[in-house]
């Protein structure tokens, strides 16, 4: 990668010496670390020891003062997150520990998975016994709604040019509103929002009580209990076989009954993570869409098959989601078909 500054990144000079002034070495360099699906970008100082992060966080597109208030909150929870040796949040840089380049998600695989996501675990036990200050977000039903109304209007919408006439509205209409009852039923704690392998990283030279650390949960709300447990095995990158799906669930949920989590019995937690799971599968076909569409962030599109394989296994086990079924079958798989074949003879 190309040292910057870069010539198409405006910010590019503003960064770099933003990052000398507060490492206080005058020949560092800055290469991209990795981007967000947002409008956050990470880069690694190079030419000074040890390396460090530099968080660029448009204050006018992505205020980075959410993020530190939520790492706040997590760290004085006991939670393992990015250390921050610097930071200027009026302009949106951010001066972090560098944790390595891999994540869960480059690092998991079919054999040490049960290891990884029992130290995921702990870190997410942690996190949703935090007490929940007055000043998050509630996970409330207004906020639901406007979640699942994103697949109707970027992927059904915008994706595949979908009108969808009354009787199709109703069929969401209702299914929408029992998953948003079904969510607000649950018992509600913090909840991350994206807790996956993903924003999992591993720490180095430390205890394994020490890690993994966690990423991007600046978007935490007070919410239902198992959308994070959910999240992190049906993982929008990664599908796992639903026998292991089922155990790691199981597992969760002993733990959390042991650590005095106010989890329901086993059997209403399945069906809660199952419901919440369909909430959450919808949102992030809506948000992969429009990601293509809105933002030019395309390889998000390649996953959303990988979403409607959730829905699969989910929907046919609960006569409540048999409209949302049924339009899937008659309209919205054929012409994603449609929609297939015209993207092959462009």
């Amino acid at each position: 990668m190309s040292p910057s500054p870069h010539p198409d990144d405006p910010r590019a000079e503003a960064r770099l010496a933003w990052a000398r002034n507060a490492i206080g070495h005058a020949g560092i360099e800055l290469v991209r670390a990795s981007v967000d699906a947002g409008f956050r970008s990470y880069w690694r100082t190079l030419g000074h020891e040890p390396s460090r992060i530099v968080m660029d966080s448009p204050p006018d597109l992505e205020d980075p003062r959410p993020w530190l208030r939520i790492r706040q909150l997590l760290e004085d929870g006991g939670v393992r997150v990015p250390q921050v040796i610097a930071e200027d949040p009026m302009v949106g840089f951010l001066l972090l520990e560098d944790l390595g380049a891999d994540t869960y998600l480059h690092l998991i695989h079919a054999d040490n998975a049960d290891a990884l996501f029992d130290g995921a675990i702990d870190q997410l036990l942690k996190l949703q016994a935090i007490p929940v200050p007055e000043d998050v977000p509630r996970y409330d039903a207004a906020f639901l709604l406007r979640e699942l109304r994103i697949f109707d209007e970027w992927f059904l919408g915008h994706h595949l040019a979908m009108v969808l006439d009354e009787h199709d509205q109703q069929r969401l209409d209702l299914v929408y509103q029992r998953l948003v009852d079904a969510a607000l039923a649950q018992p509600q704690l913090l909840v991350h929002r994206d807790y996956m392998p993903r924003n999992l990283m591993p720490v180095q030279g430390g205890p394994a009580s020490d890690g993994p650390a966690v990423l991007d949960f600046q978007g935490a709300l007070y919410g239902p209990i198992a959308y994070d447990p959910i999240s992190l095995f049906k993982d929008a990158f990664l599908s796992w076989p639903e026998h292991r799906v089922d155990a790691w669930l199981a597992h969760y949920h002993a733990r959390a009954t042991t650590a005095g989590l106010p989890v329901p019995v086993l059997a209403q937690f399945r069906r809660d993570a199952d419901w919440i799971g369909v909430q959450r599968h919808l949102k992030i076909i809506g948000i992969f869409a429009r990601l293509h569409h809105r933002d030019g962030k395309s390889k998000y599109l390649h996953d959303v098959p990988r979403f409607f394989g959730y829905l699969d296994a989910v929907l046919p086990k609960y006569p409540e989601f048999a409209p949302l079924l049924a339009l899937i079958e008659e309209r919205v798989k054929p012409s994603m078909r449609l929609h297939e074949n015209w993207a092959t003879h462009e």
